[in-house]
C-alpha cells in the first residue's frame, strides 16, 4: 500500500505561525516581568509607602487615643507643626541632634578609617581580629546600651573604677547623670557600635585599589602620608560618601540607644528629634505632633544627603 504523505503547510500558513508566535512572545514577555516585579512592588507598597504616606497624613490631623475608639481625626493643618517648631524642647532637640550625629560620625569615621589601613597589612590572625571587630556591630543594641549603662553608672562601676586605679581620676565621673557629660557618653557608645561598619565597608574599599599604584607610588617617592593623600583617598572617596551617608541617615534617628543609656535625660540633656518624637507618640499620645516631629527629622536627613552628595558631584567635576 502506498502511505499517506503528511501534508506540508505553505509557506503563508508558516509565516502567519511565526507572526502569531513572536506576537505571542512580545504580549507574555512583559507579563513575565510584572510577575517577577508585582510582590517586591507590593511589599514596598505595604510596608514603605502606607506608613510613610500614613504619617504624612497624620501630621496634619489631630490624631489622638480617641481617635481608635471615634474614628475622627479632624483636620489641624499646620497646627502640629505650628506646635513642634515653637516648642522651647524644639531648638535643643535639634541641637543635640545635630551634635550627636557629628560627633557619631566624625569618630566612627576615623577610627573605623583608622583600622581599614591598620588591617589593610598582613600579619598573623589579622581575619580572627577582624572577625572579633564586628562583634559591637552584632549585638542587639538593647544589650549594648544595658551593659554600657552598667558600666558608666556610678562611682564603683567599671569605667571610673579603672580610671581611678590608673590615678588618672580622684573622682568619679557623673557620665549618665551630668548634664554636659551624659550626651559625651552617648556619643562615646554610638561611636563604639558603629566602628565595625565604617570599618568593613572602608576596608572593601581599600582592596579594590590596584597594588601597582601604590608601587609606583612608592618609585617616585612618595612616602606613606604622600600615597595616602594622592593614592589613597581620592579612589576611597566614592566609598566614603556612602558610608557618610549611610551613617548620618541612619544616626540622626538612633532612638534606642539613648533610651536605654539616659531616656533623653539628664534635664533634657540627650533629647534628640527622634527621641522627642516617640515621647510625643507614645508617652504624651499626641500621634499628630510625633508624626509632625518625625516627618521633620526625615526632612532633616533628605536635607544632609542631598547636599553631600551636591557637593560631592561639584568636587568631582572640580
Amino acid at each position: 500500500m502506498r502511505s499517506r504523505s503528511r501534508p506540508v503547510p505553505d509557506a503563508e500558513e508558516a509565516a502567519h505561525g511565526r507572526a502569531r508566535a513572536a506576537a505571542r512572545a512580545r504580549f507574555w514577555e512583559p507579563v513575565s516581568q510584572w510577575m517577577f516585579l508585582v510582590p517586591a512592588v507590593t511589599y514596598l507598597l505595604l510596608f514603605f509607602g502606607y506608613p510613610i504616606v500614613k504619617n504624612v497624613v497624620m501630621s496634619f490631623q489631630q490624631y489622638t487615643t480617641t481617635t481608635f475608639y471615634t474614628g475622627a481625626a479632624p483636620f489641624a493643618g499646620l497646627q502640629n507643626y505650628t506646635k513642634i517648631l515653637s516648642s522651647d524642647l524644639f531648638p535643643k532637640a535639634l541641637l543635640t541632634t545635630v551634635l550627636f550625629t557629628a560627633g557619631s560620625i566624625a569618630g566612627q569615621f576615623l577610627v573605623g578609617l583608622a583600622l581599614a589601613l591598620f588591617f589593610q597589612r598582613r600579619f598573623p590572625l589579622g581575619g580572627v581580629l577582624r572577625s572579633l571587630l564586628l562583634l559591637p556591630w552584632l549585638l542587639p543594641l538593647v544589650v549594648s546600651g544595658t551593659t554600657w549603662r552598667w558600666m558608666l553608672d556610678t562611682d564603683d562601676r567599671v569605667v571610673n573604677k579603672a580610671l581611678r586605679e590608673l590615678h588618672l581620676l580622684s573622682s568619679g565621673i557623673p557620665w549618665l547623670t551630668g548634664t554636659s557629660q551624659a550626651l559625651v557618653s552617648v556619643i562615646l557608645i554610638n561611636i563604639w557600635v558603629g566602628i565595625p561598619f565604617n570599618t568593613v565597608i572602608l576596608y572593601g574599599g581599600l582592596q579594590d585599589i590596584p597594588a601597582h599604584l601604590y608601587e609606583a607610588a612608592k618609585l617616585d617617592g612618595a612616602g606613606a602620608v604622600a600615597s595616602f593623600r594622592h593614592v589613597t583617598w581620592p579612589l576611597l572617596r566614592p566609598v566614603v560618601n556612602v558610608v557618610l551617608v549611610l551613617g548620618v541617615v541612619y544616626t540622626v534617628k538612633v532612638l534606642d540607644l539613648i533610651l536605654i543609656v539616659t531616656g533623653g535625660g539628664p534635664a533634657d540633656a540627650t533629647e534628640t528629634l527622634a527621641t522627642r518624637s516617640y515621647e510625643l507618640s507614645f508617652q504624651q499620645f499626641e500621634f499628630g505632633r510625633g508624626a509632625a516631629m518625625s516627618n521633620v527629622l526625615v526632612a532633616v536627613s533628605l536635607v544632609f544627603a542631598f547636599v553631600h552628595l551636591r557637593a560631592h558631584r561639584r568636587a568631582r567635576h572640580i
